[in-house]
């Protein structure tokens, strides 16, 4: 767990550091999520102060972007493609394979902290799907046993 001062102190950093820059929002929440593995929600009254903006457009851009965290990932993340292309080849199965097998929905992590499942739409694997991004490694043409196999190699 995160102590409050670290985090207020390295969220005023990282405001700090972006103030007077465009568009800093985007790029503020990119480096706390670095810094932390996710967007503590402690943290969100601070930015806006910082950026003198809403709490609630803060969490607006963190809620709309699949890539900013709420909670902490899970030591390993798996990203399965959803886009059309992967969906042809079997990625709506695959995915409900995972969700069974892992004992999760999207976006949640099991409750050893293992692994976070993901969706993502479009890994530019397109004529190898179903593909996947395992711990930032593209995985192409992923069905049940291989899955099983990289499971059985994360734990």
């Amino acid at each position: 767990m995160l102590d409050t001062a670290t985090l207020t102190t390295r969220t005023d950093e990282i405001c700090a550091a972006h103030l007077g820059r465009e568009g800093a929002l985007l790029p503020i929440l990119h480096d706390i999520q670095a810094e932390f593995g996710y967007v503590p929600q402690d943290c969100l009254q601070q930015i806006a102060r910082a950026l003198n903006i809403s709490r609630a457009e803060v969490h607006g851009v963190v809620s709309f972007y699949h890539d900013f965290r709420e909670m902490p990932a899970g030591r390993h993340v798996i990203k399965l493609c959803r886009a059309e292309a992967c969906q042809a080849v079997g990625a709506d199965d695959l995915s409900a394979y995972a969700r069974a097998k892992l004992g999760v929905d999207w976006h949640e992590t099991t409750p050893d902290g293992s692994v976070t499942l993901e969706p993502v739409f479009c890994l530019g694997l397109c004529a190898c799907g179903p593909a996947a991004l395992i711990d930032g490694k593209l995985t192409a043409r992923l069905d049940t046993a291989k899955l099983d196999e990289i499971l059985g190699d994360l734990a």
